[in-house]
């Protein structure tokens, strides 16, 4: 009797409820709060109701789920399936990775928790890849290792349009903030791994894409052994901004033409840090 494995992640994978249920990979909502009040991405509010939310001045605050939900919603998909692997948000992000790792000790070995460093389009591959494994016939913690050996073959850059809400966070100090506003700056922000780091300055929108498209590429021929289809996922996420984000995958088109291209929305939690108008490019090495 082969063991039946589900394939679990949380909505900073970008998975929406409705994806999640035709990909047959579960997804676990964060919660935030928004003036004091707990919502949960996609399941009490959309995309749209967010940013009017944001942009109108609320105050938005990102948490982590509560242990009880966490283990309700394992204890759900062990009802029906043998073991779990379970996909969180980076552990250099947020502490939510690690709350999980420690409740997971309570499953005996049930639930496999992946500490893989992913976020956003990667985080949503490394779900893809974990459930792909699964029908090749792997176990929970056979997928945990190859998933967490893998997690340094992943690269995220972007470039934000405003930096006025992560000085609201107090991710950078408000006197650079208010240089990179005067100036008009566009910050160019890279995710290698757990951090999220500063990376270049650009003056315009298109100089930004200039920059990320070349530090992608690098990253693909120098880091994943090259820039071909057959090698690498590229993605594309973003916040708000439809048509923004169109214009910018037909220039990626261009650039990489073999290249089948995904998109999709920044999660909610990591949108609330970086505000609207943000662009990003995303690569992973494929799992051989």
């Amino acid at each position: 009797m082969s063991r039946r494995i589900a394939v679990a992640t949380d909505s900073n994978s970008g998975i929406t409820q409705k994806e999640a249920k035709e990909l047959g990979i579960a997804v676990l909502p964060m919660p935030f709060m928004i003036n004091e009040e707990t919502f949960f991405e996609d399941i009490t509010l959309t995309q749209e109701e967010f940013y009017e939310r944001l942009e109108g001045g609320a105050n938005v605050i990102t948490s982590q789920p509560s242990p009880e939900s966490v283990m309700n919603f394992w204890k759900e998909l062990l009802q029906e399936y043998d073991e779990i692997v379970y996909i969180p948000m980076s552990s250099g992000l947020s502490g939510s990775c690690q709350s999980a790792i420690m409740l997971s000790e309570d499953f005996d070995g049930k639930v496999q928790v992946v500490n893989n460093q992913r976020i956003s389009v990667t985080q949503r591959q490394s779900a893809l890849d974990a459930k792909m494994l699964v029908e090749r016939g792997l176990g929970a913690e056979e997928i945990k290792e190859i998933l967490e050996n893998d997690k340094f073959n992943s690269s995220i850059y972007i470039m934000l349009d405003t930096l006025y809400y992560l000085k609201k966070g107090g991710r950078i100090t408000p006197a650079a903030a208010a240089i990179g506003t005067i100036l008009k700056l566009k910050p160019v922000l890279q995710i290698q791994g757990d951090k999220l780091d500063a990376f270049a300055k650009a003056r315009t929108t298109g100089q930004g894409k200039a920059i990320m498209i070349n530090a992608i590429r690098n990253d693909m021929e120098n880091r994943f052994g090259g820039a071909t289809a057959d090698n690498i996922w590229l993605e594309v996420a973003y916040t708000k901004d439809d048509a923004a984000m169109k214009q910018f995958v037909e220039e990626l088109r261009k650039e990489f033409p073999s290249f089948e291209i995904v998109s999709n929305p920044l999660s909610l939690s990591v949108a609330c840090h970086i505000g609207p108008g943000a662009l990003a490019v995303a690569c992973c090495k494929k799992l051989k």
